[in-house]
């Protein structure tokens, strides 16, 4: 085939799929974005001019997700604080990065399945991959995101990426497909995202700011301000928030030692 790069295939979550051969990709130039339009009009041009032009993290999802017979999870929507709205999902593992940008402070919107990438194949067969998430990123790049399953990534899938990943680089965006994140680490975020929503902070953000100004056991910060069951929920939802740090690594619990970041040190919103 015409008018291709080569790279280096890059490691997968399933070490079984990371080969380390070489792949031959299609020229981003010759890779075409499909959309849904403002108007829910279907739209094609070409994937630099897309992704340097258009809000893909507006757009609506360009595939459905099919309910699949033995699936433990199934499609369903996720409401993010970064968006202040429902996302869609299709599975557990797609949920769980879903979640996990939501938490992240460098993503300010996220996005399902906006844009599939066309490329053509060999003997000219049209290839479509649409990237299960999108995010836009707060230096206003994109990040487009493939989750591998229990199983990990198949074939199929890992050699798709590399073309999507080459793809992405040349728009300045960034390409990643992910596994599980540590189980603690998920554990721990999901336990926070319960106390995402901005009702949670109850008025009492400075306070919590003001209360762990030092690393401060979580129990003896909770103690400080007052009725303990007002003052959780408002001291998870600054850990969501960022606004207090804490090592997510291990199992959070009373003795966690958490410290306020510095920005919410200079007042932050009730």
């Amino acid at each position: 085939m015409q008018n291709i790069i080569t790279i280096n295939e890059k490691s997968q979550p399933d070490d079984r799929s990371a080969s380390g051969r070489v792949l031959r990709c299609v020229d981003p130039d010759l890779v075409e974005a499909h959309f849904i339009g403002e108007a829910g009009e279907s739209v094609q041009m070409p994937w630099l001019q897309a992704a340097s032009e258009m809000r893909l993290e507006g757009c609506a999802p360009v595939w459905e997700f099919p309910i699949l017979k033995g699936r433990r999870v199934g499609p369903g929507w996720w409401w993010t604080a970064t968006n202040g709205g429902m996302v869609r999902y299709g599975f557990g593992s797609m949920r769980t990065q879903l979640m996990m940008l939501d938490f992240d402070p460098q993503v300010v919107a996220v996005a399902c399945r906006p844009v599939e990438l066309r490329w053509r194949g060999r003997g000219g067969r049209t290839i479509g991959h649409a990237p299960h998430l999108m995010a836009r990123l707060a230096d206003g790049s994109g990040l487009l995101i493939d989750c591998a399953g229990r199983l990990g990534a198949g074939r199929r899938l890992v050699q798709r990426a590399a073309h999507v990943d080459a793809a992405a680089t040349a728009a300045g965006w960034h390409y990643r497909l992910v596994g599980r994140p540590p189980q603690v680490v998920e554990a721990n975020v999901r336990w926070l995202a319960g106390y995402r929503h901005p009702r949670c902070a109850q008025g009492l953000m400075l306070g919590v700011s003001r209360s762990f100004r030092t690393a401060t056991a979580l129990l003896d910060g909770v103690a400080a301000m007052g009725d303990p069951i007002a003052v959780w929920p408002a001291v998870f939802h600054g850990l969501w928030r960022g606004l207090l740090t804490a090592p997510l690594d291990t199992p959070l619990h009373a003795g966690t030692l958490a410290v306020a970041s510095a920005p919410s040190l200079a007042g932050v919103a009730q």
